[in-house]
């Protein structure tokens, strides 16, 4: 019998990459999805046909514990979250109820389903297994690069701390009930299937569209920003894998290669054959109230026990989603409507 995974954030960047992985792995996959008339579900169900949906909200308990008493996975994958850090000063408490709260209703809806009480938790073997999308926002103002597992956090938006609640949480209640629950502290991993709000697609299409005439300038904010930038579908291969292991651990997923927003925007440009400098121009009302100045993940324990690695260099990411966008924009597609889901 094939077993069965049940993701939430289905719709978004990592939950359709992490689908096509499970299903080719023979899994059966469920997605939490707040309505059948979601146009983003509608797409979904065109792209990932063997996907099935049930309804379920992060903000209603009793709709989570519903849907996982329906579907019986083997493993959830909580990816559901307000995931913009820009909006989460705007709408702070909306992102604590869903980034936040959502973890602990996700992780009370397995706990009832299983019948789990404090100290009573099933065998290893017999449990749902639960994954968390932690992030390196939690890092927030580094006290240490790169940052690993032990790394103290220093979150530096309500993103960030919302984050770290459901991290602390997740481990909370592996220790208190037993429950094979893992978090992922994954650094920046995007794609073509990145959201037009984040920046390394702003400037990717910011890119495509100077290349085919529809612009002239790209606004940015600060380009000294540095990340650790990889690939969404190497990612979502790093969660699946945590949920495979003997124990529950959390683990920092990232290439351990720091490049600043200047260097992704002179990549953007050089693989479009242009000259950054003569279009971008640097917008001061575009910076964060406070700024994570750099994030640089050590990803040693991944690579040792889980045997993770990442395969896709920073600048063929880029020239990826440079030419994914070219190509959409020239095709007359709407990235805010598509994603650029392929």
């Amino acid at each position: 019998m094939a077993r069965r995974a049940l993701i939430t954030g289905i719709t978004g960047q990592d939950g359709s990459y992490l689908a096509e992985h499970l299903l080719d792995q023979g899994y059966e996959v469920w997605g939490l999805a707040r309505g059948q008339a979601n146009p983003r579900v509608s797409r979904m169900r065109k792209l990932l046909a063997d996907v099935q949906v049930v309804r379920g909200d992060l903000l209603d308990q009793g709709s989570l514990i519903s849907a996982v008493e329906r579907v019986q996975p083997d493993e959830v994958y909580n990816l559901g979250a307000i995931s913009f850090v820009p909006m989460s000063w705007e709408q702070a408490e909306l992102t604590a109820e869903v980034t936040g709260m959502g973890v602990l209703r996700m992780l009370e809806a397995i706990r009832v389903c299983s019948g789990v009480s404090r100290g009573g938790a099933a065998s290893p073997s017999g449990q749902m297994r639960f994954y968390q999308a932690s992030s390196s926002e939690m890092f927030g103002q580094v006290t240490e690069t790169p940052q690993n597992e032990r790394t103290a956090f220093h979150p530096r938006s309500p993103y960030g701390v919302a984050k770290a609640y459901g991290h602390f949480l997740t481990q909370n209640y592996r220790e208190s009930y037993g429950m094979f629950a893992v978090s992922g502290i994954l650094f920046n991993h995007e794609s073509p299937r990145r959201g037009a709000e984040f920046v390394t697609r702003k400037v990717t299409l910011g890119v495509a569209r100077i290349k085919l005439g529809l612009a002239t300038e790209l606004r940015l904010g600060n380009l000294e920003a540095r990340r650790d930038w990889g690939f969404a579908g190497d990612y979502v291969k790093a969660m699946h894998l945590m949920l495979q292991a003997a124990s529950p651990e959390d683990y920092v997923i990232g290439t351990g290669r720091m490049k600043s927003v200047r260097e992704l925007v002179e990549a953007a440009f050089s693989a479009a054959g242009l000259d950054w400098e003569q279009h971008v121009v640097v917008d001061q009302a575009l910076h964060r109230p406070a700024e994570v100045d750099l994030l640089c993940a050590d990803p040693k324990k991944a690579r040792a026990q889980l045997g993770w690695e990442p395969s896709v260099s920073f600048d063929e990411l880029v020239a990826m989603m440079v030419e994914s966008d070219l190509r959409l924009l020239s095709a007359g597609g709407d990235p805010d409507q598509d994603s650029s889901w392929p």
